[in-house]
């Protein structure tokens, strides 16, 4: 069963690699919110001092809850260090999640539709490969691309976080515990999440455009959802973190188990199968 499921995965993968269309504005994307945007605000906040417009900025902190402020405080001196950490650690959260839920959406809602668009639905069909092998296949090959392009832009990003920010604020101090805390247990079964919807609809759809379209309105809310519960994470609330990322674990893969049950072998070759 896993060499199957990995066979699956590993042509998907090899697919997606060749489709420049694809993987070029992806990584575009990443680039934008990993590298380029980070490094323009924080190198423009370190560089202009504490002018009145960073104190302006500095001064609006004061409306983060009471263990973000002990955080920033702990650890800065300067209105300019206060507003740079700050940007870093709580305000730049969403690029943890709108990239990989984005990414492997995309992929995901072109994995099964795909295949009978290209023609290949029917050999997939007629594999030796159960269904089942045939849906993890699709669920890895769709998994991947986000989180490791996540997990790549991550470390970039902290990086430069360190590089520009730390010296403002007594050396290397990212990731925090908290961040940790977002990218490895509350991140991943939210994209999860995603996947056992858009996987059903992409089983379930006649066109990659619907499939596509689709995807966007799925993945929407759970990047609000996502986004709200990372939020509160990284401003202090620990517990709830844990807590919040242990209930998405358990409906992803609730999500996951009934969404295998939607790809069938008729779909694949093109056949509805609704009564």
């Amino acid at each position: 069963m896993k060499s199957r499921t990995l066979i699956i995965a590993k042509n998907d993968l090899r697919q997606l690699q060749r489709s420049r269309d694809f993987w070029i504005p992806m990584l575009f994307m990443a680039g934008l919110f990993f590298v380029l945007i980070p490094t323009f605000l924080l190198l423009v906040i370190s560089r202009i001092g504490d002018i009145h417009v960073v104190q302006q900025i500095s001064s609006t902190l004061q409306v983060l809850p009471p263990a973000a402020r002990h955080a920033i405080e702990a650890r800065c001196t300067t209105p300019t260090s206060c507003t740079s950490y700050a940007l870093a650690v709580y305000l730049f959260a969403p690029l943890a999640i709108v990239v990989p839920l984005t990414i492997s959406s995309a992929v995901g809602a072109n994995a099964v539709v795909g295949e009978r668009e290209r023609g290949s639905g029917e050999f997939l069909a007629h594999s030796p490969a159960s269904e089942r092998e045939i849906y993890m296949g699709k669920l890895i090959a769709s998994l991947l691309p986000g989180y490791f392009t996540t997990l790549a832009g991550f470390g970039v990003y902290a990086i430069i976080v360190n590089l520009i920010v730390g010296p403002q604020v007594g050396g290397w101090f990212f990731p925090t515990g908290e961040w940790w805390v977002l990218m490895f247990w509350i991140v991943p079964p939210f994209i999860a999440m995603a996947l056992s919807l858009v996987l059903r609809v992409s089983a379930r759809v006649k066109s990659a455009a619907a499939a596509q379209q689709s995807s966007g309105l799925i993945t929407l809310p759970l990047i609000l959802l996502a986004y709200g519960q990372s939020t509160g994470t990284l401003f202090g609330a620990k517990s709830a973190g844990w807590i919040v990322g242990g209930v998405a674990w358990l409906a992803a893969l609730y999500g996951l188990a009934r969404a295998s049950h939607a790809l069938a072998r008729e779909r694949l070759l093109g056949v509805d199968t609704e009564p």
